[in-house]
């Protein structure tokens, strides 16, 4: 039987809603909307289309945007000082850095100047180590929105065990570290695991996040798994895929994400609701 679908824009539209009731509560309390500082340095298409995307759904969200387009030429010093009046500024409550950046910025240092109480991404190294010792403030956008189109299908995540495909510090390690936290046994895989199709196959909850085309394959899934799909990628026709080769494996998973409409939408959804969250904060609402 084929498996069902996480419509992950169904589920962004949900937190829009909802966001949108949370703002204008701020909005009573405190006489401001929640705000949203997104910075974008230099000329890459595909930047200047996400940024666009996160702006479209906070204007839905009820949230205030503070737009800075810079052109590729700015420097670490002058970037950093924005920030740093970002940070000072009690109308904006999240900061985004879209990445990447120009070569000469250091990204590093530039996400570690973001105040750690408006880090709307979840990147900084305070908010990673919180995430670490299980007390969160702020989570990754990305790895929060798997973990909530996993309880949108009304599976429970404990006692499953759960594989993850990729290591990163913006997706595989902090999603491993939720799904802990919600009592999976977690396994990361990357490219030095040995006989991974063997792995994969252990997983009933098998998220993916590697980077290469179609790389999960039939042959490498449980039957009736649940499988998350959080690559992009490009075919050679130019038509977007993930990491899965998404018809043969709808056939055993029970659950299966889409690539364009999964993930995408739901990492822009959880990066408005670190904003409205550290909104509510800032007005003693939590």
């Amino acid at each position: 039987m084929a498996a069902r679908l996480i419509d992950g824009k169904a589920l962004a539209l949900h937190v829009r809603e909802r966001l949108a009731t949370e703002s204008a509560a701020v909005l009573a309390k405190t006489g401001m909307k929640p705000g949203l500082a997104t910075i974008l340095v230099g000329d890459d298409p595909a930047s200047h289309l996400y940024v666009k995307s996160k702006q479209k759904a906070c204007d839905a969200a009820g949230i205030y945007i503070d737009d800075h387009k810079l052109p590729a030429s700015t420097t670490q010093t002058e970037l950093l000082a924005l920030i740093e009046k970002e940070n000072l500024d009690p109308r904006i409550h999240g900061i985004l850095v879209q990445l990447p950046l120009p070569k000469h910025i250091d990204s590093k240092v530039v996400l570690e100047a973001v105040s750690p109480n408006k880090d709307a991404d979840g990147f900084h190294p305070y908010n990673f180590g919180r995430l670490v010792e299980g007390h969160p403030v702020f989570e990754a956008c990305t790895p929060k929105g798997v973990i909530k189109m996993i309880e949108s299908t009304g599976v429970s995540i404990e006692g499953k065990r759960a594989v993850v495909l990729g290591r990163s510090n913006i997706v595989g390690k902090p999603l491993a570290l939720m799904l802990l936290q919600r009592h999976a046994t977690v396994t990361i895989c990357h490219s030095k695991t040995k006989d991974l199709p063997a792995v994969c196959r252990e997983a009933e909850l098998l998220l993916v996040a590697i980077g290469k085309a179609k790389f999960v394959t039939a042959d490498m899934v449980r039957e009736g798994a649940i499988v998350i799909d959080v690559g992009t990628n490009k075919t050679p026709e130019g038509k977007l895929c993930g990491d899965v080769d998404f018809e043969p494996v709808s056939q055993k998973a029970s659950w299966i994400s889409p690539v364009p409409g999964g993930v995408g939408p739901m990492t822009i959804a959880m990066l408005l609701d670190n904003t409205v969250e550290s909104a509510k904060r800032a007005a003693g609402m939590l």
